[in-house]
């Protein structure tokens, strides 16, 4: 299989689109790590890597500021949408994240937008529960064992 087109599919706001500047580094049947640019300039950070973990319902992203230096890991919890026929890979924003600050705060984000899509019929309740339990999957690996493990690919690319 060749590398996939990668799409962005996010409820809140209600958005689909190509990363077609995203560069695929690394691919597996469990993974794609890419390399990006902010798609709207940020004054926080410019640039970042992403790790798809395509069979555990996450996203893990290095977030670099404009010096080179890290912003944060963002996690974000998501599922997966492959078109064989097309190629495309949909990344579905499943709307709870998971900050991590270089000084090793842990920091759960956007749990209301999660509820707000659930009461405007955005989710039902199987993506609902998806992303429940994968973001309680997420939090117990980083609270047992650390961000370290999940950065790993990316790290190669950028330490």
């Amino acid at each position: 299989m060749k590398n996939p087109v990668l799409y962005r599919k996010r409820f809140i706001p209600d958005e689909c689109f190509e990363l077609k500047d995203d560069i695929i580094l690394e691919r597996t049947d469990s993974m794609i790590v890419t390399k990006w640019s902010a798609i709207r300039a940020k004054e926080d950070f410019s640039s970042g890597y992403s790790c798809y973990y395509l069979d555990r319902g996450i996203k893990v992203s290095k977030f670099i500021k404009s010096d080179g230096s890290l912003h944060y890991w963002y996690c974000d919890v998501v599922t997966y949408d492959y078109d064989e026929e097309t190629n495309i890979l949909y990344t579905i924003d499943l709307l709870a994240d998971v900050i991590i600050y270089p000084d090793g705060k842990v920091k759960v984000v956007d749990l209301d937008e999660l509820s707000e899509a659930f009461e405007k019929g955005l989710i039902d309740n199987t993506l609902l529960k998806k992303s429940l339990l994968s973001l309680n999957r997420l939090l117990t690996e980083i609270y047992d064992h650390g961000i370290e493990s999940l950065t790993q690919p990316i790290r190669k690319y950028t330490d």
